[in-house]
């Protein structure tokens, strides 16, 4: 069984911003705050001596940049890699809004669906489709954690929501909060779930990761 630490990208909202649902259309890159977390998660890296074989991210500006970062802070030496399955959900006609808006258009309930109870709400214009997403969520972890060495993946929100249901383990929010980190362990196409949205700690990543 191999072990893999999946981290959300950092903020791509700054103070006075308006906060909006961020999805695959609305490719922000990472705002002052942002780079902070994502230098957070590397520093943690690095003072808990945890050598990484690969660093794997979603296509967008904000995971890459993320990604970057942490491989500098790290002093990694591969190269990282771009997965397209880490991309994050489409929201459709949902992206570009802030919630007031999306419940003042769709209704509290299919917002709360989401964003409370972690269900893709009935009729909404989301791609991919559920089995897609369901399906790139086990297979990019079981794909990263197939080889030798430790995996990093950075990806967006929506995607580690499928991550955490296609995994076993203690219960935590489905949500990560930006910035934020979990760890897997995986044995093929199953995995369980170390820890869930957790800031970069580097006690936390040598107690789960250390032999």
């Amino acid at each position: 069984m191999n072990k893999l630490i999946l981290a959300r990208h950092g903020n791509t909202f700054g103070p006075g911003d308006k906060v909006v649902w961020v999805g695959a259309k609305e490719d922000y890159p990472l705002v002052e705050k942002g780079e902070e977390q994502a230098e957070a998660l590397g520093q943690a890296l690095h003072d808990a001596e945890i050598p990484l074989s690969r660093i794997i991210c979603g296509p967008l500006i904000r995971t890459r940049r993320a990604a970057e970062i942490v491989a500098s802070l790290i002093g990694f030496r591969g190269t990282v890699e771009i997965d397209e399955r880490l991309k994050e959900i489409d929201y459709g006609s949902w992206g570009g809004k802030s919630c007031d808006e999306i419940i003042a258009q769709y209704g509290r309930e299919a917002h709360t669906i989401w964003n409370d109870q972690h269900q893709r709400p009935d009729g909404v214009d989301w791609s991919p489709d559920e089995a897609t997403l369901k399906s790139n969520a086990l297979s990019a972890m079981s794909d990263a954690a197939s080889g030798e060495g430790l995996c990093l993946i950075i990806t967006s929100n929506g995607v580690l929501r499928y991550m955490y249901a296609a995994l076993n383990g203690p219960r935590a929010e489905a949500k990560v909060k930006t910035g934020n980190m979990c760890l897997a362990e995986m044995d093929g196409q199953s995995g369980t779930r170390l820890c869930w949205n957790e800031k970069p700690d580097a006690s936390l990543l040598s107690k789960h990761l250390q032999d």
